[in-house]
């Protein structure tokens, strides 16, 4: 039952959301995505309240005890981080190969869309996406904490990064969505870790009404949220989101 209540859910989304067009790039992405979160008002990793002056989110450090590890600066304020990183779905494009980011920026659509899914998209404090760069989720069980009571935990030299508890499940459904939607390898290693986040950490009612926000402006949810999808190991990614000449 739940299921089909889900799928005609997401059936209302996509009609309703007919006439509207995903954010054609990254700084449309970012507009839309600061009035989608804005109700959770929370960075992704930290668990910190935001409070937003106009465009520019300040994150409360005191008030969830985060302590800055290098850039002070740079954690006053919030960013948004694409979970997946532009490197991980860039370098598989032929753009990357052939000039970095830039050029696929300015040369291919498909990853201008994937730059700009909502989906990839969190509000985090400003020195932990930088901390994050583009290393691997994983779990480091021998490394402390190094940004005070944010229970995340960075391996520089191996190039991990853990993120909390809460969020792993979260992490894992965007990793299938994307990687789904786009048909982008994900290793046997990334799948298994993904798998048990996703198995650990069920979705929840907040994630499910984000879900339905950015359906909305998207027109089509994260069917690894709404139950219309499983992955399992070998699952083979449809590539729904690309043409066939794409």
């Amino acid at each position: 039952m739940q299921y089909f209540s889900y799928l005609i859910s997401s059936l209302l989304l996509l009609i309703s959301s007919f006439c509207l067009a995903a954010p054609a790039n990254f700084d449309q992405a970012k507009k839309l995505s600061q009035q989608i979160h804005a109700p959770e008002a929370t960075s992704f990793y930290c668990d910190c309240d935001i409070h937003w002056q106009g465009k520019k989110g300040l994150p409360d450090l005191a008030g969830c005890g985060y302590q800055a590890r290098k850039n002070a600066q740079r954690a006053a304020r919030i960013e948004w981080e694409h979970v997946m990183p532009a490197y991980h779905f860039g370098h598989q494009r032929q753009c990357w190969q052939d000039g970095g980011r830039k050029n696929c920026v300015k040369t291919d659509s498909v990853f201008r869309a994937m730059e700009a899914d909502l989906y990839n998209l969190v509000p985090a404090i400003g020195e932990v996406n930088g901390d994050r760069s583009n290393y691997r989720f994983g779990v480091l069980p021998s490394t402390a904490a190094q940004h005070g009571a944010c229970p995340v935990k960075v391996d520089f030299k191996q190039k991990v990064f853990e993120p909390a508890p809460k969020v792993r499940g979260d992490i894992a459904r965007i990793y299938f969505y994307m990687a789904d939607k786009y048909n982008l390898n994900l290793s046997r290693a990334q799948q298994q870790l993904f798998i048990a986040w996703h198995k650990q950490d069920p979705v929840t009612e907040q994630e499910r009404e984000l879900n339905q926000r950015i359906a909305r402006e998207m027109g089509h949810d994260n069917p690894f949220v709404s139950g219309v999808r499983e992955w399992n190991l070998g699952y083979r990614p449809t590539g729904y989101g690309l043409t066939a000449s794409q």
